[in-house]
């Protein structure tokens, strides 16, 4: 029988709320709520799937072994489907999964990663491919960045800065850069919220 106080515990260690919990073994927040209170008998997949989240192993659960929970070794940041405007990043739901990038980035701001939707980026970036984006409304001529054009979902361009504008530009030769006068930036408006610092292909 699994050790209902040892499924809060090792929550709370890694922050997670239960909402993101429940995401992230795919059931209901209301499942976790009587996991952890001990209402019901967990299915054997959900201990492992449990397990393997809250990096700890299914005997410590289980209340066979002492052993503490395992340290971990990232920070684990959501990976969003979409990103609208007006919406800060921590308060998008649209959260598929959960990626983890080194635990000394905490100190170089706030990233979350993105899937990538299209081909407009390819062959780098492809249809399906998960972007670790770290979060800046500034960007330098060549970085790749996720904007968002006329409150429209995130897209992932390069970055190039004219006099008279800006250019959100495609690898993709089939697609034209995309250009906006100064004028257009604001009133559109064009908003960089990333700049993408590392690329996670699922083969």
């Amino acid at each position: 029988m699994i050790t209902p106080a040892r499924i809060k515990s090792a929550r709370e260690d890694l922050k997670l709320t239960k909402r993101e919990l429940a995401k992230r073994i795919g059931v209901h927040e209301s499942s976790i709520n009587k996991y952890e209170k001990g209402l019901v008998d967990i299915p054997l997949s959900k201990i492992s799937e449990l397990a393997r989240v809250l990096k700890v192993t299914e005997a410590y659960l289980m209340g066979w072994e002492e052993k503490t929970p395992q340290t971990q070794q990232g920070l684990q940041i959501p990976v969003l489907g979409t990103v609208a405007a007006g919406i800060p990043i921590s308060a998008v739901e649209d959260i598929l999964d959960y990626e983890e990038v080194p635990l000394s980035w905490k100190s170089q701001g706030e990233f979350f990663g993105l899937r990538i939707k299209g081909d407009s980026m390819k062959p780098d970036i492809n249809d399906g491919d998960t972007v670790i984006v770290r979060q800046q409304s500034t960007a330098n001529n060549g970085d790749v960045v996720i904007a968002l054009v006329n409150g429209d979902d995130a897209t992932c361009k390069k970055f190039e800065k004219l006099d008279n504008g800006i250019m959100l530009i495609s690898n993709n030769s089939e697609y034209s850069p995309m250009y906006f006068s100064n004028e257009e930036v604001v009133t559109k408006p064009v908003v960089v919220i990333g700049r993408v610092v590392e690329l996670r292909r699922k083969f």
